[in-house]
């Protein structure tokens, strides 16, 4: 694989760079010198200063609002994003129903969802996870009862990420309890404005209302809002699940992390100089930035075949298991590296801002290895559809 880019790239390169530092409004900018937390807010005002630009969606066909780039200046672009600390778009709307919707919706669904994610007029969550049913998720318990031109749902999902702030949730239901467990769900659009639907966010250990429970009491879901047709929502569900275990890799996020553990390794003293300059320091970060760069480039593999047209397949489970352990690690050596800090990141006063963001974010990162299918299943996919090991 050729990584040397072009003079054209290069100049496009530049051309990412100064538009980013030009656009980003400066208390965004502050924030990404800073700690670098961002909320919902400056997410969605992110997108939609990247949507009047026409960059917000460069992975979308030119055709319903894509950029038209190849792999390389897909690259660059995310690479620039991620070098400038700008905010994390919601990847549920543009990254995973959207692409599902482009390749399996109907005419009708693709005009009258996209234009929307892509605005960011309507923002999107997931409704796959329920209380009894997180790895294995073909024993989800949520009923879709036919009635005639609509559907009367009813269950709850849990872990809906973000549920209090979208509009939208694309859920997978049971439409037939009759057949075998995978045969009988069905993948459906439903608009969290119907009434039935209740959002009850939960505070997580890193003090974040990231998730949210999420009910539905006699929720009427009309027909047309059904992806890929009745009882085929498991075949939706693998094809979604193959974009959001691509986007788990973390590589944005480790990126940004070991830039952050490097600064702060560079401000904190061992016998009177930098933790950055100290060997034995040195070597824990120098390991974890080596296997960065080697998962890197198994991403760049993964991205070049996805650029050929070929849909994410089971090595994205591959990516999801490596890059959720390796965030992890780098948010623990951070902690370590923190030392007396690590258990004070409220206390501002007392920790410097460039150590704030860290601990939150530990405490979230501990679910990485379970969210998008735990790494045990992603273990499972790995063996039986890459090694074809029998299954036992």
């Amino acid at each position: 694989m050729n990584l040397t880019f072009t003079e054209e790239e290069e100049a496009f390169r530049e051309e990412v760079r100064t538009w980013i530092q030009a656009a980003m409004p400066e208390e965004m900018r502050e924030k990404a010198d800073g700690e670098g937390h961002f909320t919902p807010e400056d997410s969605a005002e992110w997108h939609r200063i990247l949507y009047e630009k026409g960059w917000v969606a460069p992975h979308w066909p030119k055709e319903f609002g894509g950029t038209g780039w190849d792999a390389a200046r897909r690259f660059i672009f995310s690479e620039e994003m991620e070098m400038a600390g700008a905010p994390q778009l919601s990847s549920f709307g543009l990254s995973m129903v959207g692409p599902l919707i482009i390749n399996h919706g109907t005419d009708a669904q693709k005009k009258r969802f996209l234009p929307k994610i892509l605005s960011a007029e309507e923002f999107w969550c997931q409704g796959y996870s329920e209380p009894s049913s997180g790895s294995d998720l073909a024993s989800l318990r949520t009923t879709a009862e036919d009635a005639g031109d609509h559907f009367i749902v009813n269950g709850q999902k849990t872990w809906t990420s973000y549920a209090q702030f979208a509009d939208w949730i694309f859920c997978l239901v049971r439409t037939d309890p009759s057949v075998k467990k995978q045969a009988g769900i069905t993948f459906m659009l439903i608009d969290l404005k119907s009434p039935g639907v209740e959002v009850k966010p939960m505070l997580t250990l890193g003090h974040t209302p990231a998730f949210c429970d999420t009910f539905f009491d006699n929720v009427k879901v009309p027909k047309e809002n059904v992806v890929g047709g009745i009882n085929n929502g498991w075949t939706m569900a693998k094809a979604l699940l193959g974009h959001e275990r691509t986007l788990l890799a973390m590589i944005g996020p480790s990126r940004h992390t070991l830039v952050k553990l490097k600064r702060i390794a560079a401000t904190r003293l061992v016998n009177g100089r930098p933790m950055l300059e100290d060997p034995v320091w040195r070597a824990k970060i120098a390991r974890l930035e080596m296997r960065f760069r080697a998962h890197l480039m198994v991403s760049y593999r993964a991205l070049a075949e996805q650029q050929k047209g070929r849909m994410p397949g089971p090595e994205s489970s591959i990516l999801k298991l490596v890059g959720t352990k390796l965030i992890q690690e780098i948010t623990e050596l951070c902690m370590e590296v923190m030392g007396e800090n690590s258990l004070t990141w409220y206390n501002h006063d007392v920790v410097p801002a460039v150590e704030e963001s860290i601990g939150p974010y530990f405490c979230y990162e501990r679910a990485a290895t379970i969210y998008g299918g735990s790494n045990e299943i992603q273990r499972n996919v790995i063996a039986k559809m890459i090694l074809q090991l029998p299954s036992s």
